[in-house]
């Protein structure tokens, strides 16, 4: 029986990015995170696609060694690719949709 997940744009959680995890499919994960608060600095090692669900998300990323920056709003998508330092910074709260290898941090 399938799974339905309805209004992940309110799903909130007791710490920043915490995380329901929607589904595992063919080695990765599918979580929707909640957070008010920024990430830290990573390189994830698979691709990792970030889908902005509810709010905004200022997403900082090196480009070439040097820092740039995107703000995405709902229905957004950033994709960080294997060796892609990056780090999210929400702007107030987000919900966020995002599908990566299992296990990555």
């Amino acid at each position: 029986m399938p799974h339905i997940h309805l209004a992940t744009h309110r799903f909130t959680a007791d710490r920043a990015w915490g995380a329901l995890e929607l589904a595992q499919v063919e080695g990765a994960s599918i979580k929707v995170h909640w957070t008010n608060a920024p990430y830290v600095w990573h390189v994830n090692d698979g691709a990792e696609v970030f889908a902005v669900i509810a709010g905004a998300v200022e997403m900082k990323y090196l480009q070439a060694g040097v820092e740039a920056s995107v703000v995405l709003q709902a229905g957004d998508v950033f994709v960080a690719d294997v060796g892609d330092s990056h780090v999210a910074h929400p702007i107030g709260e987000a919900r966020i949709l995002v599908v990566e290898k299992q296990g990555s941090v």
